[in-house]
């Protein structure tokens, strides 16, 4: 065949669907999970969620909005009471100016994160983030036709530690974003903030992107309030942008509502984007979400104090057990500890799930950077911690 008679290289598979799609993993954490769902006596600790429900105020204020007919279509960016209240919420936290011009609202962080990247990334742009990651992190700028440079966090004496030099030099030319994880999962490591001023000083003077995906800011276990965040550094002079959720913080995963901190100049951009990607939050979710705000701290302290009983007993029970090694961790709400012998953790889970009935994530399900590991949520009560502990004692002795 003559040079021209050739054939050009399609992008997209025999199905139509794009390869860089294809290639892209389904959720190893979810191929666990639906091993289990649905059979009797499981210890679930393979999501990233509390093991309650969400608490009765923020409820009954969605019922409220229901009952009054707050079922219309709402601003792309959410309703202004809201983006007020997340303006105040942040001011209080960071001691910043921000307003609701600073505020975009979204369907779930997840959505945050996919339009904040979709106003940055295209085919060909990288983005440098940590690994151990969050699949999707990864997977999203992939679904853009971007690249994606991870820098391993690695665990040592002090636990989980990012070498700030390293992940710098990491950003080639081609770079167009970078993301920051903090607090992290799965390993529960945090930014400190001398590398955050850092971080922002580089990508300011590159005229990089920073994404801060801080859904966990509020899970913070060295006695402080929230974690360190990116948010002061939020200006119409710098190209950041903080993602947040009420997930985590207020028990509201299925609520599916989150939020972007950002300079005013963006925010008719990422409007554009809500409409064309979910259009706006529900509203009877948005009033939910005001009480949370406004009414929720009490339920907040309270949570992270739950959390940090969980973590304690978690902690104890498996630096009790011989073939485990845990970092030290003072975010989030996942123990990712690594197990002597085993290097396929897919069917490590799968096999501890079948016999014991604990739910774990595998270690794979966060880049290869995280083979040899397992996660386990503990934002769950004591008593299903030590039940997991049992379980998974009995088996490493097997």
């Amino acid at each position: 065949m003559s040079v021209s008679d050739a054939q050009p290289v399609s992008p997209f598979a025999a199905n139509g669907i794009r390869h860089d799609v294809r290639d892209i993993g389904a959720s190893l954490i979810r191929e666990v999970a639906h091993l289990g769902m649905g059979r009797e006596n499981i210890v679930p600790l393979w999501f990233g969620e509390p093991d309650q429900p969400t608490p009765e105020f923020i409820r009954k204020a969605a019922i409220s909005a229901l009952e009054a007919g707050d079922t219309f279509y709402q601003p792309n960016r959410g309703i202004t009471p809201l983006r007020d209240a997340l303006a105040v919420y942040g001011n209080r936290l960071y001691g910043t100016a921000l307003d609701r011009q600073n505020i975009t609202v979204t369907v779930s962080g997840l959505n945050a994160l996919m339009i904040a990247m979709q106003s940055i990334l295209k085919a060909g742009d990288r983005m440098v983030t940590t690994a151990p990651i969050w699949p999707n992190i990864v997977a999203m700028p992939k679904v853009l036709g971007a690249q994606v440079t991870t820098v391993p966090l690695r665990s040592g004496n002090d636990g989980w530690q990012l070498d700030i030099d390293e992940f710098i030099a990491a950003c080639a030319p081609d770079t167009r974003a970078i993301l920051i994880n903090s607090p992290n999962n799965p390993t529960g490591w945090v930014m400190p903030a001398e590398d955050q001023k850092k971080l922002v000083e580089f990508a300011t003077e590159r005229g990089i992107w920073l994404i801060a995906d801080e859904v966990y800011a509020r899970l913070i276990y060295d006695g402080s309030d929230v974690a360190p965040s990116f948010v002061p550094y939020v200006s119409d002079d710098t190209r950041i942008m903080v993602i947040n959720s009420f997930s985590k913080s207020w028990a509201m995963t299925g609520w599916r509502l989150g939020w972007i901190t950002a300079p005013k100049g963006v925010g008719s951009e990422l409007e554009k984007l809500m409409e064309f990607n979910v259009s706006c939050p529900a509203g009877f979710i948005q009033q939910a979400g005001i009480v949370a705000l406004e009414e929720g701290e009490e339920f907040v302290a309270g949570s992270r104090a739950r959390y940090s009983r969980a973590r304690a007993a978690i902690i104890e029970r498996l630096r009790d057990m011989n073939r485990i090694h845990l970092p030290e961790a003072d975010g989030a709400f996942y123990a990712f500890f690594r197990v002597d012998g085993v290097e396929d953790t897919l069917s490590f889970a799968k096999d501890l799930l079948l016999s014991e009935g604990i739910g774990l994530a595998p270690g794979e399900a966060f880049g290869p950077e995280g083979a040899g590991h397992i996660r386990a949520c503990y934002a769950v009560s004591e008593d299903r911690i030590h039940k997991a502990m049992d379980g998974l004692a009995r088996f490493l002795k097997r």
